[in-house]
């Protein structure tokens, strides 16, 4: 998959947007990111392997915790992208990518 569409595929998903609401506050482990949201260990698992696979957390281990932080870098180049998306000169349809 493309990186920018893994990026995109982790932004789409709800869930996945709160915990990075969660992470704008500070850091946290995966029990802090998964309180309240009704869902299994394995679902918050999968949630957090896409967010760190599209690089949009960071993970490093704190003991027995692993531990997850926000990753800006990722957010301007996505936002960078849309900016460019919306000022290209031409028509949609040249913009969409054949093949």
């Amino acid at each position: 998959m493309e990186y920018s569409s893994i990026v995109f595929k982790a932004l789409s998903d709800p869930t996945r947007r709160s915990m990075l609401e969660r992470l704008r506050a500070g850091d946290l482990n995966a029990g802090e990111l998964a309180e309240g949201l009704p869902m299994t260990k394995a679902s918050v698992s999968h949630h957090l392997s896409l967010l760190k696979q599209a690089g949009l957390v960071r993970v490093r281990r704190q003991g027995q915790n692993q531990v997850y932080t926000l990753d800006t870098t990722v957010f301007q180049e996505a936002m960078q992208w849309l900016m460019n998306f919306f000022q290209q000169d031409g028509k949609a349809e040249d913009r969409i990518p054949k093949g």
